[in-house]
């Protein structure tokens, strides 16, 4: 209202007072949302400065929860390897039982060392294209041809190529087994090579140990196990041990990241194989299946250890991302909280300060009326 005049004294005082109560009611603010930054009108270097840093802080922090269901995978892979090693030495066990137990196999001995021999054709009666033959039990005879440059070991692996047959040389001397625990038959075809192999032409009896077979049984259903196993290994739809894989992102930018590889790790991947009927009943056989199983334990130490490294990593990070986040909302803080003790102080000095100035400006009225006195 610029017709009316005011005195100087009066104007300052007044002056006074607004100036106060416009940093009261900053204090007031400030004590009020805790923070000395309310607005980039109150400082936009320090406001915008604090908004980057916070908007950093919430995308880790988004971030964050995905590496927290990432380390919750690796376990769940890691725990899933920890029972399948489980139960791959449970089906271990079960095979040493078979091998423990008595073979009943049909099995015929050579009775002459073949280590020095070399050429049968050379050194022994055989003569190029003798033959004889083998029987399985009920099955077909398998007419074996033997060539006058062959070796006892080119006779050993003709032999392994027949069914239900396990050839394999001891101490220079042939040794024919029928694996599934029936009756092994031996015959001359050609000339009498099985005579001049050291072997009798005669059908040897086998029979099938119920025992075994149980432990084939036993041995299968553990196997079922292992898949079952691999297959709930899943945690949150990602399964590491059914081929899955896992590509865990650690910053905002997705520049930074960890991917895992998943693996097979069910009987299949392990290369554990099925037991067929009468699988057990042969040595060669059970030791065949213990070597494998050698091989799948070897796999999944490996397996576990990698998987232990990836797990390590991220969680190293998860705890970097953390502390991270709590120095950018730290720093962001810094730039735009207020101090309390400080803002109270202020409210209480700028409290003083109104009441004094409004003293002032009742004192400077009371001048002006007193001028007035005199009229």
């Amino acid at each position: 209202m610029s017709e009316i005049t005011l005195s100087s004294a009066v104007r300052n005082n007044l002056l006074s007072l607004q100036k106060t109560a416009s940093l009261l009611g900053q204090t007031q603010e400030r004590l009020a949302t805790g923070q000395k930054v309310n607005s980039a009108l109150d400082d936009p270097s320090s406001f915008f400065t604090a908004a980057s840093l916070n908007s950093r802080a919430g995308d880790l922090n988004r971030l964050l929860d995905s590496v927290g269901l990432a380390v919750q995978t690796i376990k769940a892979a890691d725990e899933g390897i920890s029972a399948i090693t489980k139960l791959v030495e449970s089906a271990q066990a079960t095979a040493r039982q078979a091998l423990q137990a008595t073979s009943t196999t049909a099995v015929v001995n050579s009775t002459v060392d073949h280590s020095a021999t070399g050429d049968l054709g050379a050194n022994t009666t055989i003569t190029d294209g003798d033959t004889f033959t083998v029987k399985v039990g009920s099955a077909s005879a398998v007419t074996i041809t033997i060539a006058d440059t062959e070796t006892i070991t080119d006779v050993r692996d003709n032999l392994n190529a027949v069914a239900n047959v396990s050839a394999t040389i001891v101490d220079g001397k042939l040794r024919i087994e029928a694996t599934n625990g029936e009756n092994l038959t031996l015959a001359e075809g050609t000339n009498s090579p099985l005579a001049a192999l050291g072997l009798t032409a005669a059908t040897t009896t086998g029979s099938v140990s119920s025992a075994r077979n149980q432990l084939a049984t036993e041995f299968n259903a553990i196997r079922t196990q292992i898949d079952q196993l691999a297959g709930d290994s899943s945690f949150n739809g990602n399964n590491l041990l059914s081929g899955d894989s896992l590509t865990v992102i650690f910053n905002e930018d997705g520049s930074s990241s960890l991917s895992i590889t998943g693996v097979n790790f069910d009987s299949a991947g392990l290369s554990i194989s099925s037991i067929g009927t009468n699988g057990f009943q042969a040595n060669v056989n059970v030791q065949a299946a213990l070597t494998g199983l050698d091989s799948a334990i070897s796999t999944l130490r490996q397996q576990a250890s990698t998987f232990g490294s990836n797990l390590s990593v991220v969680e190293v990070r998860q705890d970097f991302t953390k502390n991270l986040i709590n120095t950018l909302e730290t720093g962001a803080a810094n730039l735009t909280l207020a101090d309390t003790n400080e803002e109270g102080a202020n409210l209480l000095a700028l409290q003083t300060r109104q009441q004094l100035s409004s003293t002032a400006l009742s004192m400077a009225s009371q001048a002006d009326q007193n001028v007035l006195r005199l009229f």
